[in-house]
């Protein structure tokens, strides 16, 4: 898959989510952040780019120093099949659990002015705190 079909798949997934470009982007970034991570061999900090129009990414590396500071900054890049089953694993996990988290903070948002307001749905999931419902319209 070419990196502007990829570009097409996040914006299909973002509409189909009902969350912004920007916002699934920043997911994908802390999702190979943390797959970095995973990896054998891996800085101790990594800073991940992503170009929004090509996707093309960028990994900057870090080690930590006694004191905590950041020092040897490199290009730590990984070729798409370095990162191995682990860090792949990971990175679906985070990217699914970080995808609900979106979706969910939209959700408040969106009826977060209509408190007091008797609405019909569907009970999606009860807490302790709060009842998910599923508005319809």
């Amino acid at each position: 898959m070419s990196n502007l079909d990829m570009a097409e798949a996040v914006r299909m997934l973002a509409n189909e989510k009902g969350i912004s470009v920007d916002t699934l982007l920043q997911v994908l970034v802390e999702a190979l952040a943390t797959a970095y991570k995973k990896r054998p061999g891996a800085a101790d900090e990594v800073i991940v780019e992503i170009n929004p129009d090509n996707l093309d990414m960028r990994f900057t590396a870090y080690d930590l120093d006694d004191d905590g500071n950041w020092v040897n900054e490199r290009d730590d890049t990984p070729k798409k099949d370095e990162l191995g089953r682990i860090a792949a694993v990971t990175f679906r996990q985070v990217m699914s659990q970080r995808i609900r988290e979106a979706e969910r903070d939209r959700k408040f948002e969106e009826y977060a002015n209509r408190e007091g307001d008797i609405v019909t749905g569907i009970i999606q999931q009860i807490d302790k705190r709060y009842t998910l419902l599923d508005a319809v319209a």
